[in-house]
């Protein structure tokens, strides 16, 4: 199980990010912004992984300049961006090393492939109970 910082300003989104994140088996902490993800990795708290939003607070790179400031205060931190929006190769040039892209929406099982695929982080997702980022059943008959 790892513990993972999951930054994200919509409250709705962020709940259901970590009920995901929760599902897959892993700790949670959680941010509405980047100065709480800042207060939460300054604190002497473990974190394996920043799950942020590429755009906070209106800002469409606020996630990357996150991501860069985490990496300075804990070099061994992954990241994995997430975005409703569409990215350029501009951006995703600015990724920290270490880091990987999962668009939105997502379903718990292609976050938690995500997660162990890319970062080695093992995930028991529940293939069974599917539901995608807005909460509506992917099997059919569900």
């Amino acid at each position: 199980m790892a513990t993972i910082l999951l930054v994200e300003d919509e409250e709705q989104v962020r709940v259901l990010a970590e009920s995901f994140l929760q599902a897959a088996g892993h700790a949670t902490l959680s941010a509405g912004s980047t100065e709480q993800a800042l207060a939460l990795l300054a604190a002497d708290l473990h974190v394996d992984l920043l799950f942020v939003d590429l755009g906070l607070r209106a800002d469409a790179e606020a996630g990357l300049s996150l991501a860069s400031k985490a990496v300075e205060m804990r070099p061994d931190l992954k990241v994995l961006y997430t975005s409703g929006q569409g990215i350029t190769d501009g951006m995703m040039a600015l990724f920290v090393p270490n880091s990987a892209y999962l668009p939105k929406p997502y379903t718990v099982e292609q976050l938690g492939t995500m997660l162990s695929m890319k970062f080695g982080l093992p995930s028991s997702t529940v293939p069974n109970g599917s539901k995608d980022y807005f909460g509506n059943n992917l099997r059919p008959g569900a």
